[in-house]
């Protein structure tokens, strides 16, 4: 182990384009890194080591395969829960708009609102490229919008599960009351149901993963890899 190199880091020039991303300069990793060299570069300052220690779940194989569906695959995983989850709260909010406190509104914590800001607050970033944009090459390791946007993701949860805490101990004498009551089987049953369906999409994605990289014709034709060709030919 001790005799493991780092993977060498590329400039965005010598990676295909579709690996680009607006304002970052370097700390690219080579597309066609080994699993070696992944699992290395987790450990070596790229300008996604902060995202990997932020954010387990990798997305880079989605992208060699169709870029613009990985996009919005990605957006969709954070837009489709944030609506789910917050259409309780919206209704709420509309019932007792104009109603004063009379049917609940009390209950409603800060951490509702510390939650929609965070989540707006990722949204625009994730959109913007900022502050990269500005100033092109300066946050290419730290501080670049996609290390915002993990931040601000974890901040959002952690709001919202303070919000769903704060709710269940405002309503906990109504939920009681209702029928059935909300008991452990029920709640295992819905757990089981979660981790099922994601181990489902971790085996999907497992499963690519066996594909030879060099079949990927976004793989193909980076300045590096067509330099390196041509000076063995």
């Amino acid at each position: 182990m001790l005799s493991l190199k780092l993977p060498q880091l590329l400039r965005v020039h010598q990676v295909p384009r579709v690996f680009w991303e607006d304002g970052i300069m370097s700390g690219y990793r080579r597309p066609t890194s080994s699993a070696l060299d992944c699992v290395l570069s987790s450990f070596q300052m790229t300008n996604e080591t902060v995202n990997i220690w932020t954010h387990f779940l990798p997305t880079w194989f989605p992208e060699l395969e169709s870029p613009a569906l990985s996009k919005i695959l990605r957006t969709a995983a954070f837009t489709y829960p944030f609506l789910f989850d917050n259409l309780p709260l919206f209704y709420r909010l509309g019932l007792c708009w104009g109603r004063g406190h009379s049917c609940g509104q009390e209950a409603l914590s800060t951490s509702h609102g510390y939650h929609l800001f965070c989540a707006l607050l990722t949204g625009f970033l994730f959109a913007s490229h900022l502050p990269e944009r500005l100033a092109p090459g300066r946050f290419d390791y730290i501080g670049h919008s996609h290390q915002l946007f993990h931040i601000c993701a974890v901040l959002g949860t952690h709001f919202q599960l303070e919000a769903v805490l704060a709710d269940m101990g405002s309503r906990r004498a109504w939920l009681a009351m209702q029928e059935p009551p909300l008991g452990l089987a029920g709640t295992v049953a819905t757990l089981g149901l979660a981790v099922a369906g994601n181990l489902l999409i971790i085996a999907a994605f497992t499963a690519s993963l066996f594909q030879a990289p060099s079949t990927c014709p976004l793989l193909q034709g980076g300045p590096l890899e067509r330099n390196t060709k041509a000076k063995l030919q």
